[in-house]
């Protein structure tokens, strides 16, 4: 009988103010339920410490198996006085406790803007949300997520300051670096796939995937040459693009919006002959002479050597950015994406080029041959490149 007392003492001991214990219904009555904790006594939980304003009053019967918190571990009745209110309240925040450990996401309930930022429920918890934790898309109008339910994770948990601070931004970035490797699974150069132009640079035009945003370069974006990337493309425009290049390691992602048709350059030789006379329009001007585009994407170069029989000092002394010429096409090369004419070979006056002209005028002539043997010289010049 001693040693039974001793283990019921020690039992009673055991139970402290804060602690939260399973106990098993005994008994529902109006005013309190009573509860059996294990203890030389029942615990009572009076009505006012049964349920919270958010989950309300619970439907207890007997048997029912609780968590309850120790309020008292003995009143002047010898009974423990509980909680089920407080034990619902501790076990939330313990378990917001856990969730803030893992760094695991979380669902919120947006209810109201404050002036640093948004309160919202979480677990039945209230929680603050500040403006710097706003994601970027709704930071310029909180009001708009009240009354939305939204992703976040949670920052600090403060029990005995009732603080509970949570993030949308760590979530929403989290869940985007999630999308973001998905997307670099599933994606292969080659592949093509429709984006939404999200901004405009002097060096090309970033198009949102919806995980990750790629870039298609100023050269990319047309065959022909593209000086201003707002000729082309509009920010919010829909596109469909090819991808050319993947690095998951810098998460980038190049694009192109021209390879979707068909190379300019394909059957170029045949397009563009040695002998042809094509007409062009000077779209730039060199110390070495002048580009002139012949077609959709194809860019040639008419040297200052071929611009008249006699000596050309400047080539803006001959042509003019905007001027339409008949030319003659020397060359043609696909694989180094080059083409040379001429302007003098075009026109030429009557009786060929001047007999009194000096053979230095003339770069890659050698020596005077007779008119019907005269061949042409092709000059080893590519169109520039992209700027």
């Amino acid at each position: 009988m001693e040693e039974f007392l001793n283990q019921e003492e020690a039992s009673s001991k055991r139970l402290a103010h804060g602690d939260i214990i399973d106990g098993v219904v005994v008994r529902v009555d109006p005013d309190e339920v009573l509860v059996d904790v294990g203890s030389k006594s029942e615990g009572v939980i009076s009505s006012r410490e049964l349920g919270t304003r958010e989950a309300g009053t619970p439907d207890l019967h007997s048997g029912d198996r609780i968590k309850v918190f120790v309020l008292q571990p003995e009143n002047e009745d010898g009974n423990v006085v509980l909680s089920l209110r407080r034990a619902r309240a501790e076990s939330v925040w313990l378990k917001a406790q856990e969730q803030q450990a893992t760094g695991e996401m979380m669902d919120a309930e947006v209810r109201e803007q404050n002036k640093g930022g948004l309160i919202v429920n979480i677990l039945g918890l209230r929680g603050f949300l500040p403006t710097s934790q706003v994601s970027r898309s709704y930071s310029a109008n909180l009001q708009e997520l009240v009354g939305q339910r939204i992703g976040v994770k949670i920052l600090e948990v403060n029990r005995k300051r009732n603080r509970l601070i949570v993030s949308q931004k760590a979530a929403f970035d989290e869940d985007r670096a999630r999308q973001r490797g998905e997307l670099f699974e599933k994606l292969k150069v080659g592949d093509e796939i429709q984006g939404k132009v999200s901004g405009l640079t002097t060096y090309g035009a970033f198009v949102n995937l919806g995980a990750a945003d790629g870039l298609i370069h100023i050269s990319e974006l047309s065959w022909d040459r593209v000086a201003n990337v707002a000729d082309v493309l509009t920010v919010g425009q829909d596109v469909q693009v090819k991808v050319i290049k993947l690095d998951p390691d810098t998460s980038r992602i190049s694009l192109s919006l021209r390879q979707l048709g068909q190379d300019p350059w394909d059957h170029i030789e045949k397009r563009f002959p040695p002998g042809a006379i094509v007409e062009g329009e000077v779209t730039k001007i060199k110390k070495y002479g002048a580009f002139l585009q012949i077609g959709d994407g194809i860019e040639g170069l008419l040297h200052i050597s071929e611009l008249a029989w006699e000596h050309v000092e400047h080539t803006e002394d001959v042509v003019h950015v905007g001027e339409k010429l008949r030319v003659r096409v020397l060359q043609a090369d696909r694989s180094r994406r080059r083409i040379s004419l001429s302007l003098k070979q075009a026109e030429e006056p009557a009786g060929g080029r001047p007999e009194d002209a000096d053979v230095s005028d003339y770069p890659g002539e050698i020596e005077r041959v007779p008119e019907g043997e005269r061949q042409p010289v092709y000059a080893e010049v590519s169109a520039a490149p992209q700027e």
